[in-house]
């Protein structure tokens, strides 16, 4: 049976023990507990199994995620990982529970119910919970732009839209327009997480679970900062070309530290 092994070469498994089964060029495979000169490394170590209890997986790509975490640990054979169950079965040669613990919480997932000491200085989780923001922002933005347009217009790059006359002609108070547009800023945002993850959950209906279950306080948050800023500049629920930058900006800091807190504390995020 052929596994995940080093960039070099590849593992096997013959009777419970693992062995290189590539020609490694005289170079170390980081899975080897011993050196060589070329050829076939031979038979490394009896293998042991652990099974990790990982917390804050929700998608296939999490899992992934996981795996390669600890695949990355030398002396960890291979792992088994999946969302559904919450178990990473990991077979290794010698390598410490702590270790792969470590690992795993270093990405942001909880083990045994416990994730890495919070701080707010981690550049990879700070990255990764910008990319989520960023597509949270797009979602958000086409039914929050679109419903104000709709409402009271726009002006900007040759364009004078005016409101439909039906929706003009229903006299809602801004207050009523700022409340659809938030609305219908977080359809859209669900919409278009259910899109960009049905290749990766399997299905749409399993997209749209995890899509419904991200965050409502971050969506919330940065609906309402993006229409507070409208409102404030505009004092109407109205766009002009100059005041679309300064929403983006505000509704995507906005949310962004709760992103990261979420993130690093309890591994939650799907993008």
């Amino acid at each position: 049976m052929k596994l995940r092994g080093s960039p070099k070469g590849r593992l096997g498994r013959f009777g419970g023990l693992w062995f290189c089964d590539g020609r490694l060029r005289g170079e170390r495979c980081h899975r080897c507990l011993e050196g060589f000169k070329g050829g076939r490394c031979g038979v490394l170590t009896m293998s042991e199994t652990v099974t990790l209890d990982v917390g804050g997986m929700t998608c296939d790509g999490c899992a992934g995620r996981v795996r390669d975490a600890l695949e990355g640990v030398a002396g960890v054979a291979s792992a088994e990982v999946s969302h559904e169950t919450g178990f990473a079965i990991v077979s290794h040669s010698g390598v410490s529970r702590d270790l792969m613990t470590g690992a795993v919480r270093t990405i942001g997932y909880t083990v045994d119910g416990q994730a890495e000491d919070y701080h707010w200085g981690d550049r990879s989780v700070w990255k990764q919970s910008a990319h989520n923001t960023k597509w949270c922002l797009i979602g958000c933005s086409i039914g929050d732009f679109g419903t104000i347009i709709a409402f009271g217009g726009f002006q900007g790059f040759g364009y004078n839209l005016q409101p439909i006359p039906y929706l003009d002609a229903l006299g809602w108070s801004a207050m009523s327009i700022m409340m659809l547009a938030m609305f219908n800023g977080i359809m859209t945002s669900i919409a278009l997480e259910t899109f960009i993850l049905i290749k990766q959950m399997g299905g749409i209906r399993e997209a749209f679970r995890v899509a419904i279950g991200m965050s409502l306080i971050s969506m919330i948050a940065m609906e309402s900062s993006m229409n507070a800023t409208d409102f404030l500049i505009m004092g109407e629920p109205t766009l002009t070309w100059w005041v679309i930058p300064i929403m983006l900006i505000v509704g995507f800091i906005t949310p962004w530290p709760y992103n990261y807190w979420r993130l690093k504390k309890y591994g939650m995020a799907c993008h």
